[in-house]
């Protein structure tokens, strides 16, 4: 029989909202994959979700960068290349028949285990390589940053488009056979399970790191960066880590969506890709977290619903971005998170310190 102080205690961790949270996430997730291999969700509504998982990805990092630090950097798809192809490459060599060494270096089973390394892999160097970016915005902002970036952008396209070993504008394929190397050993959607925990992953970080000291950092520069350097914010610090954090995250974003396609070339990842996160971001609005994750999910319901019409897309989502900036340039959040809009949402998430308060007043 327990006492009133251990029951007690058993009740605070019910209620804590972080188990709260956790135990949906992880109800839905299973949901999910449960309903994906049963074959209630089909390959279509798989592949429109894969799409969302990987746009809340690449538009929450570009928001780190846009949003919370007000830079205003064009060229983020360049990043998330990087990202594909290391991503790729590792996938290719490590577990399947590939022209660079012929056979795999491991048994094609290993993938199950190992796919999430090389994913993260492929973001430490898309991170490195956001230092193309970082170091110069020392020195630069606005205008001047935003060609710097487009400017990285095509860099990184020029050397891809001009590597033989990786098929230069042919593109890379062949990485399919990894995700059926995961399904072979164990007959579930791996690809769909893997977007889902990422998602959640990156997008925990992406919140601890912005409610952290350094988050407030990269929100003073935001502000202003001259009276964040007086108030002793080291500015070069925190943009060089919201930058690499920045570019890690579309990297892994890019990993991911090499393997569900299977196949990637350089135009996978031009100037309309970034423009697609810059939609995504200022859609949701500047700063906001649940801004960047809710205009993720309608954009590309939103391109889903485009794709009879094909090239004329890109006539619709640069005209969608333009009268964003004319009729609400903050977005649909603005500065604010979904809880600022709607406070129940608050009650939820701190349902627990309200416990704790509670039960302190009654002692």
């Amino acid at each position: 029989m327990g006492t009133p102080h251990s029951n007690t205690g058993e009740r605070h961790c019910l209620f804590n909202p972080q188990v709260r949270v956790i135990g949906l996430l992880l109800g839905g997730m299973i949901l999910i994959g449960v309903l994906a291999t049963l074959g209630v969700i089909n390959q279509y509504i798989q592949s429109v979700i894969m799409s969302i998982g990987i746009n809340i990805i690449f538009a929450a990092s570009l928001n780190i960068v846009n949003g919370s630090m007000g830079e205003f950097s064009c060229g983020h798809a360049g990043f998330m290349a990087v990202g594909a192809y290391i991503s790729s490459v590792l996938s290719l060599i490590l577990f399947t028949d590939n022209k660079f060494l012929g056979a795999p270096l491991l048994p094609p089973q290993t993938a199950l285990f190992l796919f999430p390394v090389i994913i993260i892999i492929g973001g430490i160097v898309a991170a490195c390589t956001g230092l193309l970016v970082a170091i110069p915005s020392f020195k630069t902002r606005d205008d001047y940053l935003a060609i710097i970036t487009i400017a990285a952008n095509y860099i990184i396209m020029t050397l891809i488009n001009n590597l033989e070993i990786l098929g230069a504008s042919r593109g890379l394929m062949g990485m399919k056979a990894t995700v059926f190397a995961m399904t072979d050993l164990l007959p579930l959607p791996w690809m769909l399970l893997w977007i889902m925990v990422f998602v959640v992953l990156s997008v925990g970080a992406i919140k601890r790191l912005m409610g952290s000291v350094l988050g407030k950092g990269i929100a003073a520069i935001r502000y202003d960066e001259i009276s964040a350097e007086i108030m002793s914010v080291d500015t070069n610090r925190i943009k060089l880590l919201a930058f690499m954090v920045s570019s890690g995250l579309a990297g892994i974003a890019g990993g991911l969506f090499a393997h569900v396609l299977g196949f990637i070339n350089p135009s996978s990842f031009n100037i309309m890709k970034s423009t697609e996160g810059m939609v995504m971001v200022y859609l949701g609005g500047m700063g906001s977290l649940s801004g960047a994750v809710l205009s993720a999910v309608f954009f590309t319901f939103l391109l889903e619903l485009l794709r009879p019409l094909q090239i004329l897309k890109w006539v619709f989502i640069p005209l969608l971005l333009i009268l964003l900036m004319q009729f609400r340039p903050e977005g649909i959040l603005g500065h604010r998170e979904l809880s600022d809009v709607f406070p129940r949402l608050k009650g939820f998430t701190r349902g627990a310190s309200s416990t704790r308060k509670g039960t302190k007043r009654k002692k």
